[in-house]
């Protein structure tokens, strides 16, 4: 059997070159992806400041897939954020799973508040882990422990913007246990930025039983990050 997944930092919505939000266009691009599973970074909830909407709701209504919005963190303490997922398939169970913060935060950077969201799905059975690591190193060990706590040894994926560089140790017990879909193509699959893609930051790992036919990162400008998908086979 194969499955189409895809995974996209959709910038909560945002058309980055016009600096709006264009719910519309962003549900066209989802569309054309032809995906089964589609894991969303940078989605917002049903906030209280003007305009911050349910996003991955209105994605799925607009693109007739289910969805499941996961919070991470909540901006200003009233306006959740974090990442989705949109399948056509039915959600057998959804669950979300916080990253713990570093305390003591080790780096001065910008520090946001994580999550996983895992979700099994039928026909076929599958596990899919869904995450957007935080920019610090420490961020990044937390995030990498949780989903070692979570991946299972058959029929699984992780995805999302894991904002660091295939090279990077950080990735190495990760990949101890599943595989990068990007050994199924001779591309670098750069992701970012997307008007002038320099690096590739957003991921999607298999468990080791399943086959990747393809995967490409389609030249689909309208967030600050490219979709990646993978065409998979059990």
């Amino acid at each position: 059997m194969k499955l189409k997944v895809a995974s996209f930092n959709i910038l909560h919505c945002e058309d980055f070159q016009k600096e709006k939000i264009d719910y519309d266009a962003f549900a066209q691009l989802i569309s054309s992806l032809d995906a089964d599973v589609i894991g969303l970074n940078e989605v917002h909830g049903n906030g209280s400041w003007k305009d911050y909407d349910p996003q991955a709701e209105i994605l799925g209504a607009k693109t007739g897939y289910n969805s499941f919005f996961a919070k991470a963190t909540e901006l200003d303490g009233t306006n959740p954020f974090g990442n989705a997922v949109l399948t056509r398939k039915e959600i057998r169970s959804v669950e979300v799973i916080p990253v713990p913060d570093p305390e003591p935060k080790g780096y001065d950077g910008y520090y946001e508040t994580r999550c996983v969201l895992k979700m099994k799905i039928a026909n076929p059975a599958l596990t899919v882990l869904i995450t957007h690591f935080g920019l610090n190193p420490d961020e990044q060990e937390n995030a990498v422990r949780i989903i070692l706590d979570n991946i299972e040894n058959e029929r699984c994926i992780l995805m999302g913007d894991l904002n660091v560089k295939p090279d990077n140790e950080i990735l190495n017990p990760i990949r101890e246990r599943m595989l990068d879909t990007a050994y199924a193509s001779d591309d670098a699959l750069l992701s970012f930025p997307s008007d002038a893609p320099d690096r590739k930051i957003d991921f999607i790992f298999t468990s080791k039983d399943i086959k990747t036919v393809s995967v490409e990162v389609p030249n689909k400008v309208l967030s600050d990050h490219l979709p990646i998908t993978a065409e998979i086979e059990f």
